[in-house]
């Protein structure tokens, strides 16, 4: 009797760990599939561009639109930029330390922590994935801008502009850290600092825009000893 071979098993989709992300080893080169819908996966790469473009520009039109229009005076919006760029890097520290690294001990948090955030750590050079896709950086804009002018009124507007220029920054400089070399100047301190997180110990530097979170609530890297 004739027997029809057995078909070739088709390939299956890498899955999300089942191990917390902060136990996955790094590697240099590849990118993971988060999703088995290729819609959904080709979201989660975009180029970082995009999203610098949206955060700049949102930055750019609110201040111009409220100095134009006199709703803050040129002193009181340069006030407010600094105090929404100041409140942005506290949140980048809270949502990388709490979010982006709360203790994966269920298989939904694992699943939740390595699709946020695991998955850089693990393709830490995957620079398809250093930034939010633009649709979502839409969506999170016009979120922020809600929040913020319905709290603060007019003065939202200059709060507003400093917050995502600081959220723009933080995708520049960590973009940078991923995708070049360090330069043979102060600015590598961002460099070392990150790899500290990244390579070392990534219970501490979880300040990327800045070290002064860490700084002010102990999570800096210990000082090598001579």
């Amino acid at each position: 009797m004739n027997q029809t071979a057995p078909a070739a098993p088709t390939p299956a989709v890498k899955p999300v760990p089942a191990t917390p992300a902060q136990a996955v080893k790094p590697k240099h080169k590849g990118s993971a599939q988060l999703f088995q819908n290729p819609v959904l996966e080709r979201l989660t790469h975009t180029h970082i561009a995009g999203p610098l473009s949206i955060f700049f520009g949102v930055a750019g039109v609110s201040l111009y639109y409220s100095l134009s229009r006199g709703l803050i005076s040129g002193l009181s919006a340069f006030g407010l930029f600094l105090g929404g760029w100041l409140l942005f890097t506290l949140a980048e520290y809270l949502m990388h330390r709490y979010v982006y690294h709360l203790k994966a001990d269920t298989p939904r948090k694992t699943k939740f922590q390595y699709t946020m955030h695991g998955v850089h750590h693990e393709y830490p050079k995957d620079k398809t994935r250093l930034a939010m896709p633009p649709i979502l950086t839409v969506f999170v804009a016009s979120l922020l801008f809600f929040i913020f002018r319905f709290t603060f009124g007019n003065a939202g507007f200059g709060i507003l502009a400093g917050f995502v220029f600081g959220y723009a920054l933080y995708l520049f400089v960590h973009y940078a850290i991923h995708v070049y070399s360090p330069p043979k100047n102060f600015l590598k301190v961002w460099w070392h600092h990150h790899a500290q997180h990244h390579y070392r110990q990534d219970e501490i530097a979880f300040g990327v825009s800045t070290t002064l979170w860490d700084h002010l609530i102990g999570t800096m890297p210990p000082e090598k000893k001579n």
